[in-house]
């Protein structure tokens, strides 16, 4: 039986080319979406075995979606396609609980293997990535707990990606007065005074790129 994969990309021209190159390989694409938010409600409905995400997603990135798409879909492994080794990237990512990191200089021959590592239960990372941060991760070392909760990462990244408060309240189907409410408590746990502040700290958390 082939492995059934929904992609998770917001550039419309690499979707398709990896859709290609997955269905030359033998794999089953169930779905398509171009942010985060989109890939979860799609796992929901197609329960696919492994679900690649683009870790830089406007609304949602891959990182944060890794949390929401497996309260979707359970049995739903994740793979990251990202094109930075930053560690900040990865160990927000193993952090995630993803099944691999595959950076996209190599992804045609390494998404094919980590897709069929994933589904087998397997774990997976492009070469150039540091070790060492995979091994503080699986040690418990240098990882503080994040202050901020799922949904102010969400914030942030709107935030950082221009939003206004009233945008990111539709962009999350919640009320402005909500969204206003986990804006004030992401900038006092940050300590952050501007738009500017935050955007600062969305780049270092991965949030958004540069």
């Amino acid at each position: 039986m082939s492995i059934r994969v929904l992609l998770a990309e917001d550039h419309v021209l690499v979707r398709q080319g990896l859709r290609s190159l997955l269905e030359r390989e033998g794999f089953q694409v169930v779905g398509e979406a171009s942010n985060g938010g989109e890939a979860a409600r799609l796992a929901a409905s197609t329960r696919p075995d492994v679900a690649v995400l683009d870790i830089a997603m406007p609304v949602m990135n891959g990182i944060e979606a890794c949390g929401e798409l497996r309260r979707a879909s359970p049995d739903t492994r994740v793979v990251i396609l990202s094109m930075y080794s930053d560690d900040q990237y990865v160990m927000s990512a193993l952090k995630a609980g993803v099944s691999g990191y595959v950076l996209k200089s190599r992804a045609a021959g390494d998404l094919v293997h980590a897709i069929r590592e994933a589904s087998l239960g397997g774990f997976t990372l492009s070469p150039g990535i540091s070790r060492a941060v995979v091994e503080a991760h699986l040690a418990n070392r240098g990882v503080p707990p994040d202050p901020l909760t799922p949904r102010e990462r969400q914030i942030l990244q709107l935030v950082a990606e221009g939003k206004s408060t009233k945008e990111a309240a539709a962009a999350l189907n919640i009320s402005v007065k909500t969204a206003d409410t986990h804006r004030n408590n992401l900038m006092r746990k940050l300590g952050a005074h501007s738009a500017a502040d935050l955007v600062r700290h969305a780049v270092r958390r991965g949030l958004v790129q540069v």
